[in-house]
């Protein structure tokens, strides 16, 4: 049966073995910088080491291929054999077919599979890859490019040593012309209400702040979190809960004037989201390349979003070589205002030959065919522990 499930899903796509039909796909597990005993100091993401990735490559029948990072959490063997029953989804397929690909995948994943969030984008990104590298386009222009450059603001991780960290990492940001810094507190409360203030205190009153507590708090503590943030002058609210607590975000939402931000962890891509745009359960929406369906469901959400007057803000990918896809989608877009970075950049600048261009705080969009990412195959070849 496991057989017969396999053939059917390398054969369900239309290509008929034409030259844009998808005849293999690689994906490498790569080690990152932490040893496995660091996984629970690693979960309270401090930062200040590289994190282990997936590298996910196709390749068509004319020898085109299509490559896109992809998100690996802290097994990246585990995150690469979650992708491998999508991998046999995707054999056989025209990779044009991205619509056909992601109407079949519904039923292929509710049947059986259960993929986590972060495993289809990357075979969409991969598959935009090669069909620029095949229109001689680059994805930006494909999806209607609306702007050469795009604003980018830097967020905080978790930062063990409290106020004097944050404080000192905006001024950095202020300081190196980026247009904004988002604090990721440590969900305490007391000691995070300490943080906002002095931030501010310090970048003055003109330089955008942003929250995002990953749905630390509880209903009232988001809430009086949210007024503070509100009589301190911060851009956006987001996660104060999680994703799916609705009731929670949709009081937020009416009770305070701060834009309440969310869904960049729900499942469905942009069904996942719909009804949080259509109820205003939140005032703007998340998405991403990674964990979020790939391109082609981004653009879908940055849409729907649109049409309901609504921002669609993009969450980093955390690797650069998955911000740059996201950047690509940014560029097209006319109601995302920013492009996200984890600071320090270097943390996460890594398996690129050419990083993310960034001149007075605007991130230039690559116009090469496809994604426009020079990879640096010898970094991604020593860190690599296996391929699949």
């Amino acid at each position: 049966m496991g057989d017969q499930h396999e053939r059917a899903a390398e054969t369900a796509g239309g290509g008929g073995g034409g030259a844009d039909t998808i005849t293999r796909i690689e994906i490498r597990v790569c080690r990152g910088d932490s040893a496995p005993d660091d996984v629970r100091a690693s979960a309270a993401l401090p930062g200040g080491t590289r994190p282990p990735f997936v590298v996910l490559t196709l390749e068509t029948a004319d020898g085109v291929t299509g490559t896109s990072f992809a998100f690996s959490t802290f097994n990246p063997r585990a995150a690469g054999e979650a992708m491998v029953p999508i991998k046999r989804f995707f054999l056989g397929r025209d990779v044009f077919e991205r619509e056909r690909a992601q109407f079949d995948f519904r039923r292929f994943d509710r049947s059986w599979t259960l993929s986590p969030i972060y495993a289809y984008g990357p075979f969409d990104n991969a598959s935009w890859d090669a069909i620029g590298k095949k229109t001689g386009r680059s994805v930006s222009r494909l999806l209607g490019r609306a702007r050469d450059t795009v604003p980018v603001y830097v967020s905080s991780m978790f930062l063990p040593r409290g106020v004097d960290a944050y404080v000192e990492q905006a001024r950095e940001a202020r300081a190196a012309g980026f247009h904004g810094y988002k604090i990721h507190p440590g969900g305490r409360l007391d000691e995070d209400l300490a943080v906002y203030a002095a931030v501010r205190e310090e970048v003055g009153p003109d330089f955008a702040l942003m929250v995002d507590p990953v749905g630390a708090y509880t209903y009232d503590e988001a809430l009086t979190a949210g007024r503070a943030l509100e009589r301190l002058g911060y851009r956006w609210f987001e996660e104060p809960v999680q994703d799916v607590d609705w009731l929670s975000q949709q009081k937020l939402t009416a009770a305070l004037d701060i834009p309440v931000v969310g869904t960049e962890t729900l499942s469905g891509g942009h069904r996942g989201t719909s009804q949080a745009i259509a109820g205003r359960l939140v005032d703007a929406v998340r998405t991403d390349v990674s964990w979020r369906g790939g391109i082609t469901d981004v653009m879908k959400t940055a849409a729907l979003a649109d049409a309901f007057g609504m921002r669609c803000e993009l969450h980093t990918c955390v690797y650069h070589a998955l911000d740059l896809v996201n950047l690509q989608c940014v560029s097209a877009l006319t109601n995302c205002t920013y492009l996200e970075l984890l600071y320090p950049l270097a943390d996460n600048d890594f398996g690129l030959a050419h990083g993310i261009d960034i001149t007075e705080g605007h991130a230039s969009v690559p116009d090469e065919p496809g994604l426009g990412i020079a990879y640096d195959w010898d970094f991604i070849e020593d860190r690599t522990v296996a391929v699949l």
